[in-house]
């Protein structure tokens, strides 16, 4: 899985543009390596869910993230290791300037 951290709004200019995402797109697609993918709405439409341990919930709007960073979509790839998948990685506009994706395997639990 690549999980896209997009830089928030406000900070340093674009490095890239919508036409880098639909050939990235276009690109793991023809791959054959597409398993799912999304990008996400707007941060400002989040809302941050959290229980403590006596049962309380709280709701906050917002992912009031401590970074400059976003989660701000997700690839599910399926390529033969990790070398693959980082390559891959290097290769999405999210991971440009400001911005990173982190590259982790989804847990088999064997269902």
């Amino acid at each position: 899985m690549l999980l896209i951290n997009a830089g928030v709004a406000g900070g340093a200019e674009p490095v890239c543009e919508v036409e880098d995402w639909q050939v990235f797109d276009k690109a793991v697609r023809e791959a054959g390596i597409f398993v799912s993918g999304e990008s996400l709405a707007d941060l400002v439409t989040a809302t941050t869910v959290s229980v403590a341990g006596d049962g309380t919930r709280t709701v906050v709007d917002g992912p009031f993230a401590e970074t400059r960073e976003v989660l701000g979509g997700f690839y599910v790839i399926d390529v033969p290791d990790l070398d693959a998948a980082l390559e891959w990685a290097a290769r999405c506009p999210g991971s440009w300037g400001g911005g990173s994706v982190v590259v982790r395997p989804v847990a088999d639990f064997g269902a």
